[in-house]
């Protein structure tokens, strides 16, 4: 009898480890289990640690609550402005409700995937190439809100979409290189104009201050003469100012009338007679 016992006892303790070793399931701390009973959802979604189903009957699925790092496969599209570019993106988008997750929605990473690249080829269309070069911090906020509409539905919430890279055809960007160039041309142009002209208005100063003082021009007639001299060339060009002509030739117009005057003194004379005296 007590052997039987024994051997009841055993075998009732085997089946129960048994039992045990079927029912016992580990939720991990980033887990979420959802129970299925003959098909039906059972209860609340089971919290991280060990919970227990009935083996043959209940079936636990485990939904990953992290967010997931989903990059989209690079679109081309033809920007508003008529341009071809290739975009391709990144989102971050984790599971709030593990429910409707698994019932809504068959695949949900392969269902924000596809969405993600409709929508990223509907903001390609209605934006300018200006504005996926330079304004991509608006475009991510369009496309997040385009995502995160249809996935609040599927128990999805969509942290965040970044737009990685925007390429170009080899001949948009030699053109946009060029424009660069051109522009950077014209900004150096009007700089030196407006170098010259500051330039020119001073000079007009000077020229006017000096004007009234003569000998200032000498004086820096003489300081050229030094500033060239110190460089120890073997010709020294010395340049004469217009002034000192003008100068020269108001010193030498007193002398005019006298020869005139004596050019006329014979010539009253001229019918026949002798000079006096």
């Amino acid at each position: 009898m007590v052997e039987d016992l024994l051997v009841t006892l055993a075998a009732v303790g085997s089946a129960g480890v048994v039992y045990l070793a079927m029912a016992a399931r580990v939720v991990k701390q980033y887990e979420r289990g959802v129970l299925f009973r003959l098909g039906r959802v059972a209860g609340d979604v089971r919290p991280p640690g060990l919970t227990l189903i009935l083996p043959f009957v209940d079936r636990l699925q485990k939904v990953n609550m992290q967010i997931v790092t989903l990059p989209i496969p690079a679109q081309e599209g033809i920007t508003r402005d008529n341009v071809t570019v290739r975009v391709d993106a990144v989102v971050y988008f984790r599971v709030v409700d593990a429910t409707s997750a698994l019932i809504k929605v068959e695949d949900y990473k392969f269902a924000v995937s596809q969405m993600a690249q409709t929508s990223l080829r509907s903001i390609i269309g209605k934006s300018d190439l200006d504005d996926l070069l330079s304004n991509r911090e608006k475009l991510n906020q369009g496309l997040e809100l385009m995502i995160d509409s249809p996935a609040v539905g599927w128990g999805i919430q969509v942290d965040r979409v970044e737009i990685k890279d925007v390429s170009l055809p080899d001949t948009m960007k030699r053109s946009m290189a060029r424009q660069a160039e051109a522009d950077r041309e014209r900004r150096a142009r009007i700089i030196n104009a407006d170098a010259e002209l500051q330039a020119s208005k001073k000079l007009a100063e000077a020229a006017q201050q000096m004007s009234g003082t003569p000998a200032a021009l000498q004086l820096r007639l003489l300081q050229t003469v030094m500033a060239v001299s110190a460089e120890k060339n073997s010709t020294l060009v010395l340049p004469i100012p217009v002034e000192l002509l003008h100068f020269l030739e108001r010193g030498a117009q007193p002398s005019l009338p006298e020869r005139e005057g004596q050019d006329r003194e014979p010539a009253a004379h001229t019918d026949g007679a002798p000079p006096p005296g």
